[in-house]
């Protein structure tokens, strides 16, 4: 993170808002040496700055678009173009045909190089090994195959920096991987597709932390998840099914299921992904990505991260009777999250979902102050990316 001081030098060079640009270039290396590339990446975006947008670019700054197919269509182009988009989650049907791919993101940050908000688009997927992979390649092992290895710290970091590898060669820049989940038992939930590194909530502390550390030194970005812990829904629940309680004690979702996540923050995860279960030892009624009292109680206040929080997928069927796509952007951002995952291949949905806060802001409904905060903290981690 750029100190207070570096971002007040180059605050007069981001020109973020009128169009005025910034002639130095923009490293996409996280966590280098290279200080006089890291001199030369312009500053965080200031409330003042945030102040000039419109309300629907403002909400715009907390979206994450998907789309069905391989080719993005031209309303999501339009609305990267008027600055109303943050970013694009892609999937197996969009990446499918490696060469229409690749068209699609230079045709995406091109949009948003005509965008009036001059940061990169966060390009995203999730990649996290094994079953579990949006593109082709690495990593191949999952994460229970990393935790058996003889050596599973080093498999990690290897896996981490084949994620970023295989990302940048894509012209992807944030990853929505690792899993932090602590399995129970072989065959429950988060067992079941190999996605957890073990039942030793240590163990996955420490792998997880060296996927992370591997991987934001190759330039992508690292996505801590499913805050508070999945690892004890047991086979055929599913959040994005339907609703999921999951009747855990405060001690051990301390002892065990968020032990991951100090090592993690510590290690300068730069986002954390939270769940749509029910936890009714910290919120009795609302899922945790709805819940302020995981959100900024538990997360931001008692763990201390201080970076992004974004929503798991905003179509669970865990939302189900919380409204369609712009109620519950609204309920998750009122929560404290940070970015909405409109991730049902659906760019309407999006859009819905940005209609929606920008409607919320002009109400009333949302508290500006605390909806500007939010989308300065996503600024400062697009801030520095390769455009």
């Amino acid at each position: 993170m750029p100190s207070r001081a570096r971002l007040r030098r180059l605050a007069g060079c981001l020109g973020l808002l009128l169009a005025t640009g910034c002639g130095g270039p923009q490293p996409g290396r996280l966590g280098g040496n290279d200080a006089s590339a890291r001199a030369a990446a312009p500053a965080a975006v200031t409330a003042a700055q945030l102040a000039r947008l419109t309300p629907d670019q403002l909400a715009g700054q907390r979206v994450i678009y998907s789309y069905k197919g391989p080719d993005p269509p031209e309303q999501l182009l339009t609305a990267i173009r008027s600055g109303r988009a943050a970013g694009v989650i892609f999937f197996g049907a969009n990446t499918a045909d490696p060469e229409r791919f690749h068209a699609a993101v230079a045709a995406l940050k091109q949009a948003q190089a005509e965008s009036p908000v001059h940061l990169p688009l966060l390009l995203m997927t999730d990649q996290e090994g094994g079953q579990v992979r949006r593109l082709p390649g690495g990593p191949e092992l999952s994460e229970r195959a990393v935790g058996r290895q003889p050596d599973p710290v080093a498999a990690a970091t290897a896996a981490g920096a084949l994620a970023a590898e295989n990302l940048r060669a894509a012209g992807l820049n944030v990853n929505l991987a690792p899993v932090l989940d602590v399995s129970r038992q072989d065959g429950d939930f988060i067992d079941r597709h190999e996605r957890s590194y073990g039942q030793d909530p240590a163990q996955v502390a420490e792998l997880g932390r060296a996927f992370i550390a591997a991987q934001q030194r190759g330039g992508v970005l690292a996505t801590a998840k499913h805050f508070p812990g999945l690892g004890s829904t047991p086979a055929g629940s599913d959040t994005d099914a339907g609703a999921v309680t999951l009747g855990v004690s405060r001690a051990e979702l301390g002892a065990v299921d968020e032990q991951p996540y100090p090592r993690a923050i510590a290690a300068g995860v730069r986002l954390v992904m939270v769940s749509w279960a029910v936890y009714p030892a910290l919120d009795p009624t609302r899922p945790a990505g709805l819940s302020p009292l995981v959100v900024r109680g538990e997360l931001r206040d008692r763990l201390g991260f201080k970076g992004v929080t974004v929503t798991d997928a905003l179509e669970a069927g865990a939302l189900s009777s919380y409204g369609d796509a712009g109620a519950r952007a609204v309920a998750a951002a009122d929560a404290g999250m940070d970015l909405l995952l409109c991730s049902a291949q659906d760019d309407t949905q999006g859009s819905d979902a940005t209609a929606a806060l920008s409607d919320a802001l002009t109400t009333g409904r949302l508290d500006r102050a605390d909806f500007t905060a939010a989308a300065q903290r996503v600024s400062a981690l697009r801030t520095g990316l390769a455009p």
